[in-house]
């Protein structure tokens, strides 16, 4: 045990001493935030094309979140689910009424909606058909959390390797290939999962030929249709929900991460008929519709749920895509850039094949945040709001750190 009491700041080396390795967290300490801007404990300050993976929808120090927190923080903290609470049932109307949805789930996290999803498809298909049918197919390099149950439909080994014996019952297709799934889909298939773009597989939007099949072959063997939009959800796309521009609609729907605009909050969507499997006692969440999450999520959505937001999204995101993909032609670096909305991946050329982690380091040396998503690609996923001079400002200190590496 070692004794930090008489440190007056704390650095990178104190994480090796107290906290558990299985993060890998950058050297900067980033102390403060306001819009897509962020201060470490130096002064120094960055652009913030990150937004915590997706997560901070509306920046930092958002006015109308510190407001719904605060206000919230003078009520009441938490109750349990003996009782309902105020703030809860007004965000699970407001997402019942803008949604396919007639029920929702609250929990604490993306890993926790998508673990009570996959309950619920069991539980469902065994109520409806029998225990026979229980098998879940999900897709190759997809991503769903982190707990036992969702690594192993996430379809990355690597995130499986060592934690063996796994839940069974669980197959992966190739995404994007309606034949890799048409070849294992079967009637003891109870649903099949896929996020509408994969995020952590590398910023690959899904075909609407493909959805459109999922749908007809989830249809077709009676499975339940779960779109896992932890990443696409609340606006990322310039849809509320990225299955809005779509045109298929799933059975459960499981959102989270800029649902809280950074406080932890996640929920699963989904129909009355299906909802009616998790009778009480069936499923739980001790934190679950917390007060102080959903007071804030309810600003979150009202804030982000508006046509103008929305438009300026998808305006927002050509003019990124434009800039990212002249800065990929004149270093050489980029092999195309994909996505949907402010959910953004630059794909590295063959010249740059597994060195994707080079451009975040430079990035921080440089004064802005970006991400991976994979060893190939560099992901953006910027805060809704952020304005056209943080764009430009950051785009200029993004090539700054191409130039510096190419």
């Amino acid at each position: 045990m070692s004794d930090n009491s008489a440190h007056s700041n704390y650095t990178r080396a104190t994480f090796d001493e107290v906290m558990v390795p299985n993060y890998n967290p950058a050297t900067i300490i980033p102390e403060r935030g306001d819009g897509s801007r962020v201060w470490d404990q130096e002064g120094n300050d960055y652009v913030d094309f990150a937004g915590g993976i997706a997560v901070t929808a509306l920046g930092h120090n958002h006015p109308a979140l510190v407001k719904a927190l605060k206000d919230q923080a003078d009520k009441i903290w938490h109750l349990s689910n003996v009782f309902t609470n105020k703030p809860a049932l007004e965000l699970a109307d407001k997402l019942t009424k803008a949604t396919f949805a007639d029920k929702v789930f609250f929990a604490n996290s993306g890993g926790e909606a998508n673990e009570a999803a996959f309950k619920l498809v069991r539980k469902y298909a065994n109520d409806n058909f029998g225990p026979e049918k229980n098998e879940i197919i999900s897709f190759k390099q997809s991503f769903h959390g982190r707990t036992l149950f969702t690594v192993c439909v996430g379809g990355q080994p690597k995130y499986t390797e060592g934690f063996e014996p796994l839940p069974g019952g669980i197959s992966h297709a190739e995404y994007n290939n309606l034949q890799s799934l048409e070849a294992i889909i079967s009637d003891k298939t109870c649903a099949v999962v896929m996020e509408p773009v994969q995020g952590e597989g590398g910023i690959v939007p899904a075909t609407e030929e493909f959805v459109k099949g999922v749908r007809a072959l989830c249809d077709k063997h009676d499975a339940l249709l779960v779109f896992d939009e932890v990443q696409t959800g609340v606006g990322r796309t310039g849809h509320l929900y990225a299955y809005m521009g779509m045109g298929v609609t799933p059975d459960i729907l499981t959102t989270a991460k800029a649902m809280g605009g950074g406080f932890p909050i996640g929920a699963m969507l989904t129909t009355s008929k299906i909802a009616a499997s998790f009778m009480p006692g069936t499923h739980g969440s001790t934190y679950g519709g917390n007060p102080l999450g959903c007071a804030v999520s309810n600003a979150v959505f009202d804030t982000i749920n508006t046509p103008e937001m929305l438009q300026s999204v998808l305006d927002k995101s050509a003019k990124i895509v434009a800039r990212l993909e002249e800065i990929g032609k004149k270093y050489d670096v980029f092999a195309s850039v994909r996505g949907r909305g402010l959910l953004l991946g630059a794909v590295l050329n063959e010249k740059w094949q597994g060195k994707a982690r080079q451009f975040i380091e430079a990035g921080w040396q440089h004064g802005v945040m970006v991400l991976v998503a994979g060893m190939n690609v560099v992901r953006l996923a910027p805060a809704l709001n952020i304005t056209d001079e943080e764009i430009e400002d950051g785009l200029n200190r993004f090539e700054k750190a191409v130039a510096s590496i190419a």
